[in-house]
């Protein structure tokens, strides 16, 4: 009996071992290929500490149809062991960059191919050193420009040095300092200086003090009194020593005390409070705000407007010129402020350098517009060379 059933059973054995064998065979899936010709180097024209590995990408990635997921980057110091997961990137992707990287240190990178089921061997890369280099490449056009500018500076720096006068267009705001001082000293009454709400790192507090220097000249020459309430202890200090050494070069040491740059509060409304008693209480005839402001500009010069006061205003700060326009008899716009220095002083090295500056913004301006009707003309011709020149143009001016 045993013998007839295993007789009977043997071909349906047989015939599913055959089904298993095969549907073994149609689910098996080779191994990923890994990815070839892997290399890693130090990343060019940057400050150190990056490393790019790239590779050519495995033969199982094909796109959509390809079976790879991603790359694993590994990174040791080692070639033989201590590799560490470093990174995954997506399929298609070849090439990456270790931001991590310690400059001076030799790294070998492995990088695999893996999928959801399967993963290549890693290919095996390096060793390769991050380091500084000295030269960013991609920086040519900025230097090209300032060295026009240089050019543009230096040259007319000579040019004022040997006697030339230098045309500097007039700025009503800085003509009328000697009106302003003159009418304070006719009046008997103070003048009134505040060089914004910043610190000394802040540029446009540094030109306020500037200013400052050539203004303080003027007060001690006409034995006008000068009142300078400050909101930083640095610019106190700043101030302190600009005014003194205005007072002797102007040869009245005598006239110079302490007090007259003194310090209020940190606190912007607090100092814009005192500031503004001050001028209630004294009543200056002639008020300058020049450096950085912010909501209390308005206040000030309101303030100022009721008690009669010329005012000189000038600032960088695009949110506060229409009230200072509004309601100062004289504004200094944007590089105006900066520019204030070298055009009360008259310094010809000064001079020469702002009209360097101006040379070299006309010259920008002048490529900017030969750009775009470059530009203008390769959409409509169609040319590739005048397409390649505005490119030219275009990468020229690029500061990224």
């Amino acid at each position: 009996m045993l013998l007839a059933v295993l007789f009977l059973t043997a071909p349906l054995l047989a015939q599913q071992s055959q089904d298993d064998s095969a549907a073994d065979s149609s689910s098996y899936m080779p191994p990923l290929s890994p990815p070839a010709e892997v290399r890693a180097y130090d990343t060019p024209d940057d400050a150190g500490g990056s490393i790019t590995v790239e590779w050519e990408p495995s033969a199982d990635d094909t796109g959509t149809e390809g079976r790879v997921t991603g790359y694993e980057i590994f990174r040791s110091e080692s070639r033989d062991s201590g590799f560490e997961s470093l990174m995954c990137v997506p399929g298609g992707t070849i090439t990456c960059i270790d931001n991590s990287a310690l400059s001076r240190v030799q790294y070998y990178y492995r990088v695999r191919a893996f999928s959801a089921d399967a993963a290549s061997a890693g290919a095996l890369a390096g060793p390769a050193m991050a380091s500084q280099q000295w030269f960013n490449r991609a920086r040519v056009n900025l230097m090209v420009i300032a060295c026009i500018l240089v050019f543009a500076i230096v040259y007319y720096i000579v040019q004022s040095a040997r006697g030339k006068d230098l045309y500097i267009r007039k700025i009503s705001g800085l003509e009328a300092v000697d009106e302003a001082v003159g009418r304070a000293t006719e009046m008997g009454r103070p003048v009134l200086f505040v060089p914004g709400i910043q610190d000394m790192d802040n540029v446009q507090t540094v030109a306020g003090i500037t200013i400052l220097a050539n203004i303080a000249k003027r007060t001690a020459t006409y034995e006008t009194a000068l009142d300078v309430p400050v909101s930083r202890s640095i610019v106190m200090s700043t101030g302190r020593e600009t005014v003194k050494q205005a007072y002797l070069e102007s040869g009245r040491p005598d006239l110079y005390n302490d007090d007259i740059v003194h310090y209020i509060t940190d606190e912007q409304f607090g100092y814009v409070a005192a500031v503004d008693g001050i001028m209630v209480r004294q009543k200056p005839a002639a008020c300058f705000y020049l450096g950085a402001f912010f909501a209390e500009s308005l206040i000030l010069a309101e303030t100022g407007n009721s008690i009669g006061a010329i005012q000189v205003a000038g600032t960088a700060m695009p949110t506060q010129l229409p009230f200072f326009v509004a309601a100062c008899d004289y504004t200094l716009i944007g590089e105006e402020l900066f520019a204030a220095s070298a055009y009360l002083s008259g310094d010809r090295m000064m001079l020469g350098s702002l009209k360097g500056q101006d040379a070299g913004k006309a010259i920008a301006m002048l490529f900017i517009l030969v750009g775009v009707g470059l530009a203008t003309l390769a959409a409509i011709s169609g040319s590739e060379a005048l397409t390649t020149l505005s490119e030219w143009m275009r990468y020229m001016f690029r500061v990224n």
